[in-house]
């Protein structure tokens, strides 16, 4: 699967950002999805994951409550909705798709959140 995340850009703090991650290929529904960031001068992290029909979702502690995950297996699409964005969301987004091996190893090109203090 072939992975295309969206929806980026520049936000006051506090404000909202809505990314989209569409994907190519017949086989979406069969991935978990997930969505990590990068900071500048930090490692890639884990954000939230969801599993391939929506019912099970992860959230790490520093996005829980602000961020949500969805899927939309239809339109083939998962999404991440930010809200109450802090200057330390600033990163570069990526979506990833799980393998059945059970890591994510199957990326799409980033987009860049900046949150202007």
């Amino acid at each position: 699967v072939q992975l295309q995340a969206s929806g980026g850009g520049l936000v006051q703090a506090g404000g909202s950002l809505r990314l989209s991650c569409a994907a190519s290929g017949r086989t979406f529904s069969s991935y978990d999805m997930g969505w990590f960031r990068q900071a500048p001068g930090k490692e890639r992290e884990l954000l939230t994951s969801i599993s391939r029909y929506g019912g099970n979702t992860y959230y790490a502690d520093s996005v829980k409550g602000r961020f949500t995950i969805s899927r939309d297996n239809t339109k083939k699409t998962v999404y991440l909705q930010m809200n109450s964005l802090k200057p330390e969301d600033t990163a570069v987004y990526y979506c990833a798709a799980r393998s059945p091996s059970g890591s994510f190893d199957n990326w799409g090109q980033e987009t860049l959140v900046t949150v202007s203090s």
